[in-house]
């Protein structure tokens, strides 16, 4: 009789990237993506499963329901029964809407129109930039990144085995402002950088990238052949004197190595929608469409007919939010800035005040001490990097009343630490 063939332990067996063990057979994702790291922001949120009373301000939302009149066309739409498929880049009226709104924005600061043929439907900003990332970068590329950053934008590469340089931001502690050190980032983008990811407005602290700074990134890049990823999600959201943030599409030529994101979610208040775009040369675009057909195949038509809507009907909207946001944001940082060991630079845009807190060394804990202590919500800043370690993201676009009464809470529990 044969002799039975030997099956060898597991214990110390070797992983491959696939997650395959020698001889076992236990189900496992690729090592790569058992290494990321889970989102610290839903760690919080769980921390605080079953108790009441909570002023949450951890996800980058606002209070307000969609308008009406966006919910009304989704539904027209549903009854009239667009359940089907639709094309991958998008309804062609939604993408001549998305051209003649782009254009009509960034036209005047100096950009070239924004063609329709340049412009790309996908299922949620997110969902864009992970698109984006897909059609760039590979095993072994090389990324750029200003931080801190929503994690998100930083993980996506690190998904498709890019690797991460992190270039970090710094507060101006005469303007008390976030700023770039333009210099730094330069130094960083060598000759072999495949992509550099810009988010302006950023995501976690407000700040504001300046025109000149976008002009520089974008000749350095041409110099050296890298591509320009933009997240400007919150490009709309921008107080003190302007109405518009400026943008990689004032200043690149339709041919340049440069993609941006967008979303509805942020300035139409259509976060569960889950509708974004992308903007990019028209070279790529037919690759793009197959990539779409490989992920989500279409967003779905009901959708973008309420963004179609949006989009024509919805200027009084974005405008009034952006209004409600600026007192908002002042409000809570005239509350911040008289709380003990607290310091908040100005958020110039998005719907953040990312703020340190003296002596902390760990947010994440904080962040959950405060749930549990004071049933007070906010995101931990290792959330969005090292870089962040010792702050607290909080967003603002909530009523001036719970911001307030989030304060105190705040307060009292940083006053009670202090005994």
């Amino acid at each position: 009789m044969p002799e039975a063939p030997r099956v060898a332990s597991s214990a110390h067996a070797p992983t491959d990237e696939a997650g395959r063990e020698g001889g076992d057979r236990a189900p496992r994702a690729r090592e790569s993506i058992r290494r990321l790291p889970a989102s610290k922001i839903r760690e919080v949120a769980d921390a605080a499963s079953g108790l009441d009373g909570i002023l949450a301000f951890w996800f980058g939302e606002p209070d307000l329901v969609t308008a009406s009149f966006i919910r009304d066309a989704a539904k027209a739409a549903l009854d009239a029964g667009d359940t089907f498929y639709h094309h991958n880049l998008g309804i062609a009226p939604l993408r001549e809407a998305l051209s003649d709104y782009l254009s009509r924005l960034h036209v005047p600061l100096g950009a070239a129109p924004v063609e329709a043929s340049r412009i790309a439907l996908a299922s949620a900003g997110v969902n864009a930039l992970m698109l984006a990332g897909q059609l760039l970068l590979g095993p072994g590329d090389r990324v750029v990144a200003v931080v801190p950053l929503w994690p998100n934008v930083t993980e996506i590469p690190r998904i498709l085995g890019a690797q991460v340089v992190r270039i970090g931001l710094h507060v101006d502690a005469r303007k008390q402002r976030w700023s770039l050190d333009i210099d730094r980032l330069f130094a960083a983008i060598t000759p072999g950088t495949r992509a550099v990811i810009v988010n302006s407005p950023n995501n976690p602290t407000g700040w504001l990238m300046p025109r000149e700074q976008m002009a520089a990134l974008l000749a350095h890049c041409r110099r050296i052949g890298c591509w320009v990823i933009s997240d400007e999600a919150y490009e709309r959201l921008v107080f003190d004197g302007t109405t518009l943030a400026p943008s990689m599409l004032d200043i690149a030529d339709p041919d340049d190595r440069l993609i941006v994101a967008n979303t509805f979610s942020k300035a139409w208040q259509m976060t569960g929608w889950r509708l974004g775009w992308l903007v990019l040369p028209e070279a790529l675009v037919p690759d793009l469409a197959k990539l779409v057909e490989f992920n989500t195949s279409c967003a779905p038509g009901f959708v973008q007919q309420a963004a179609l809507v949006a989009l024509r009907d919805g200027e009084p909207v974005v405008r009034a939010f952006v209004e409600q946001l600026r007192v908002r944001r002042d409000a809570l940082l005239a509350a911040l800035r008289d709380t003990p060991r607290v310091r908040v630079a100005k958020p110039e845009g998005a719907m953040y005040a990312f703020f340190s807190v003296e002596g902390v060394k760990d947010s994440l804990a904080l962040a959950k001490d405060l749930v549990r202590a004071e049933r007070l919500g906010l995101a931990p800043g290792m959330a969005f990097g090292d870089e962040g370690e010792g702050y607290l993201r909080w967003c603002f676009a909530k009523p001036v009343q719970a911001l307030g009464e989030g304060v105190a809470r705040l307060r009292r529990h940083l006053l009670g630490l202090g005994r």
